[in-house]
């Protein structure tokens, strides 16, 4: 595989052409619209340049969000030649992409202004059912006299793709005069195309200097006015944007060090992180509190912001709403009563505790020491598995009756009443499906009964701080 990384190019069309003058202008140009890619710009403006011979294949490859895409369609654009991109995600199977293949040729042909092109192109249908009628119908399309590109973007992810679709599509600008092929590619494999000396392009990932850069050229507002830009004067509306630009760079390097370099390391998921932590980050200048160019100020303020993880995952529930649902959870956690907690907590210990210890934890006179036949106490033999905690395993069925048992061993005073009001007690946690019945007995109240606990440990947490019970001291590691 060839590859043109920078001054150490080693394929034969950039060493046959590197002394192409390309319009200044339209460097320049390109340069602005499409920032920190100024090397693959030229690059693929010499290699497609109009006025020389081109290659049959050109492999653009690199990591997501690099730019690949967009820097060929605007160097295509800007050189004025025909030209016809296809999405592979947009493309169900490979005979979807056969043919969208052809109306893509068909659409961009229809707009040059040529007698001879609009009758070659009303004589299709835009059916192709293989590789062989793709070849055929693009020769009946093309112009021997002029050059056409044809963009395949995306192409190793293409669904349903044959193991022969690559190459095959790589042989078109062989049997076609003019043609050449461009295939975008994240990571492309050793000889996917089974062509020597086709000439790739790598687009490296941005580094933090680049990635600000592309963010500071649309920096978002920190005040949300009412007014619009002509009920202002055109001096606030210059500091506004001096003051957006300015806060928003530094904001970017801040979000970049604390959790872009480990986490979002493409400029997409960058920027959406910066947009989630922007409005918080600024709210303090919305409120009064700090200036626009009182940076550190902010920074120390909300440096909380920074630590925290949850800018990075993606959520369907919007933030305000998860804590209203969180507040609702724990304000129903403590309308249970007194001995339904203890219920809902004996429950908890018989699911997560194996039935062996229930002496160690709940029988008062245990001795916990056993003896050996020699004399002394046995050591316990060291575990060659490593050990995984309880609550972190799933609860496990339980009967009833050791519930019970354990429920009146960690009780601190006798229960009053008889077994009547617990029994009812129990019913309720299973209508609130607090508690799930595991066996098939008809009699969910049967001593026989099995049972699984169907709340977590926090749950667990909050109902027994607020009965003052020590739940971690019953609960087995």
């Amino acid at each position: 595989m060839s590859s043109i990384l920078g001054q150490e190019a080693t394929s034969p069309y950039l060493e046959q052409y590197q002394n192409t003058m390309l319009p200044e202008d339209l460097l320049v140009f390109l340069n602005d619209q499409i920032p920190c890619r100024q090397l693959q710009i030229k690059q693929l403006a010499t290699l497609l340049d109009p006025t020389i011979s081109n290659p049959c294949v050109l492999v653009l490859h690199g990591l997501e969000a690099t730019g690949k895409s967009l820097t060929v369609k605007a160097v295509l654009e800007s050189l004025l030649i025909p030209y016809a991109i296809v999405r592979s995600k947009e493309c169900i199977t490979a005979r979807h992409l056969l043919e969208r293949t052809i109306i893509a040729c068909k659409d961009a042909l229809e707009k040059i202004d040529d007698d001879g092109a609009a009758e070659r192109v009303s004589s299709f249908d835009g059916r192709c059912e293989n590789l062989s009628s793709l070849t055929v119908q693009l020769e009946r399309l093309s112009r021997p006299q002029s050059k056409f590109i044809l963009v395949f973007d995306g192409i190793d992810r293409q669904r349903e793709a044959p193991p022969t679709l690559l190459p095959a599509l790589a042989r078109l600008g062989e049997i076609i005069p003019k043609l050449t092929v461009i295939f975008v590619v994240t990571a492309p494999r050793p000889r996917f195309l089974h062509l020597a000396g086709a000439p790739h392009l790598h687009f490296i990932p941005y580094d933090r200097a680049e990635c600000l850069t592309i963010l500071s050229q649309s920096p978002l507002s920190i005040f949300t006015s009412a007014l619009s830009d002509k009920e202002l004067s055109e001096e606030l509306i210059l500091e506004r944007q001096e003051d957006d630009a300015w806060l928003w760079s530094r904001f970017c390097g801040a979000v970049w060090d604390s959790l872009g370099k480990g986490a979002a390391r493409d400029v997409v998921s960058l920027r959406t992180v910066c947009q989630r932590l922007w409005v918080p980050f600024v709210q303090p200048i919305r409120d009064g509190l700090s200036g626009t160019r009182e940076f550190s100020k902010l920074l120390v303020r909300n440096r909380s912001l920074f630590q925290a993880e949850s800018a990075l995952s993606e959520r369907i529930v919007p933030p305000a709403s998860a804590a209203g649902i969180t507040k609702k959870a724990v304000k129903s956690s403590h309308e249970l009563p007194y001995y339904t907690s203890y219920l809902l907590i004996a429950a908890y210990l018989a699911s997560y505790n194996p039935a062996r210890q229930d002496q160690t934890f709940f029988m008062k006179a245990h001795e916990r020491k056993r003896r050996k036949k020699g004399g002394g106490t046995a050591k316990g033999r060291p575990s060659k598995h490593r050990k995984i905690q309880r609550k972190l395993l799933g609860p496990q069925a339980f009967v009833m009756e050791r519930m019970l048992a354990i429920f009146h061993a960690i009780v601190p005073h006798p229960v009053p009443g008889g077994t009547g009001d617990l029994m009812g007690q129990i019913a309720t946690l299973a209508s609130s499906k607090m508690l799930v019945k595991t066996s098939t007995t008809a009699d969910i109240l049967d001593a026989g009964t099995k049972w699984r606990v169907n709340v977590g440990w926090e749950y667990i947490q909050l109902v027994a701080r607020m009965i003052g019970f020590e739940v971690e001291g019953f609960l087995a590691e």
